[in-house]
């Protein structure tokens, strides 16, 4: 994730135009929380954390098949104020487990998989871009594969460094409780929207 969040900072891929999670497996079946907020909060936070800045619009949609009032199947839409999209496909009902996440921009596009044990991080020179000689119309043009080397940390381990870190001082502990109000103030819009309540 710290991989794909250099890459959109430094401007890698072009102008971020969206991005997808998909989060799915045959999993365990929960009676007292739904897809949305046992799956969803995982890849609603690198989103926000990628593209820095809250949704204007926050729409669910789902089903409870297995236990009544539990959405077992969900899927989000997000419109954020600069015209970025994102999308979220979270599921315990599903053949297969998926933990990826795809950012599309302008200039090339990268996938973050998290069940891949080798290439975590993928990033493919493909985009559309218009060609003089067709008079602006848009192409699609490819080029290079390539997964650039991640550590192979422990993420848990990595996480409870940055906690003891922040409780001993460290870091921007305000920042850190700010991204934590805006992903649960944007699960609170999704459930709202899950559940048929106008925003």
């Amino acid at each position: 994730v710290r991989k794909l969040k250099q890459l959109v900072d430094a401007g890698e891929l072009g102008d971020v135009l969206c991005v997808y999670g998909n989060r799915q497996n045959l999993g365990i079946i929960r009676k007292d929380e739904n897809a949305l907020w046992s799956l969803g909060v995982h890849d609603l936070s690198v989103i926000l954390y990628l593209l820095d800045e809250e949704p204007e619009t926050a729409l669910a949609h789902g089903r409870d098949f297995l236990t009544r009032g539990v959405e077992d199947v969900v899927f989000c839409y997000l419109r954020f104020p600069s015209g970025k999209i994102a999308h979220m496909h979270l599921s315990w009902l599903d053949p297969h487990k998926m933990r990826r996440i795809t950012v599309v921009g302008r200039d090339k596009m990268v996938v973050f998989d998290d069940m891949d044990p080798e290439r975590k991080v993928t990033i493919y020179e493909k985009g559309p871009w218009q060609a003089a000689e067709t008079y602006g119309e848009w192409q699609t043009r490819t080029g290079d594969i390539y997964s650039p080397k991640i550590p192979n940390d422990e993420p848990l381990r990595l996480e409870c460094q940055h906690f003891l870190a922040l409780v001993r001082g460290e870091g921007d502990r305000e920042q850190v409780a700010r991204d934590g109000v805006a992903v649960v103030r944007t699960l609170e819009q999704l459930q709202s929207s899950l559940a048929g309540i106008p925003a």
